[in-house]
């Protein structure tokens, strides 16, 4: 199987590492998502006080492209707080997804924050953290693999790159909200049928991992995968508004209710 990188991530007696994903922000109903940028917002400032890193995990948007000298509207609250957070020291990594795969540099030359289109290995206390999206992971789902193939060649970005913004955006917002699952119809499969279960099964018949962090699946998921191993799914800011703590002895999914 293919090995990514190791990040050895410091956490100071007090602190936590922190993981979110699915936002989504920026569909087609833009007032939901201003009320949903606000909360995420606010969830931020809550946690910036003892945050030691921030993971984002993936479809942080509903649609990202950058095009060379312009960037989707909207999201600019989200964008702000990435920027002063960044700006006071403390460590953010943004991990792509399948909604917002499109990303070639502002987030690094912008924000000075580091973006990754594969998954990394966390080294976080001795604790081994594999993080990821999610997407094109595991067995099944070839048509996906595929597009996904097409959509991240130079090729097609540069065709696309050709379209007007107004034009190009429009297409890719209705073609976000029309691959996006229903967050509140999502539930539990069993192991034999959820594919990131599978996935992190059989990495682990290779090397040891304490967690496997993923996103993507839009159902907060915390489960046992053996005596040492556990598979956490962060859910969704639509319906769910959870995240992971991890202060690298005990990781947490909890549910952000700050109004």
């Amino acid at each position: 199987m293919t090995r990514y990188p190791e990040i050895a991530i410091d956490v100071p007696d007090g602190k936590y590492v922190y993981f979110a994903s699915d936002f989504h922000l920026g569909n087609m109903n833009i007032d939901l998502s201003i009320e949903r940028e606000r909360r995420i917002t606010r969830w931020l400032s809550t946690i910036q006080v003892d945050a030691a890193a921030i993971f984002l995990v993936g479809d942080i948007f509903d649609f990202w492209f950058e095009y060379q000298h312009s960037i989707p509207k909207g999201c600019t609250r989200l964008l702000g707080k990435l920027a002063e957070l960044s700006d006071a020291g403390i460590p953010i990594h943004v991990f792509t997804g399948n909604h917002d795969l499109w990303m070639f540099g502002y987030f690094e030359e912008e924000l000075k924050i580091p973006v990754y289109h594969e998954p990394r290995i966390l080294n976080i206390l001795g604790k081994r953290v594999f993080v990821g999206h999610g997407d094109g992971l595991g067995p099944g789902d070839k048509k996906f693999k595929w597009m996904k193939k097409v959509f991240t060649t130079p090729f097609f970005q540069w065709c696309f790159r050709w379209l007007h913004p107004d034009i190009g955006i429009k297409i890719a917002s209705l073609w976000s909200e029309k691959s996006r699952t229903n967050p509140e119809e999502e539930c539990y499969m069993g192991d034999e049928r959820e594919w990131l279960v599978q996935y992190a099964k059989r990495r682990l018949m290779e090397a040891h991992y304490d967690i496997f962090v993923f996103g993507h699946r839009h159902l907060p998921i915390k489960k046992n995968l053996n005596e040492s191993s556990i598979y956490i799914n962060l859910g969704d800011w639509i319906v769910n508004n959870t995240y992971l703590k991890f202060d690298g002895h005990e990781a947490n999914l909890e549910h952000f209710t700050g109004s």
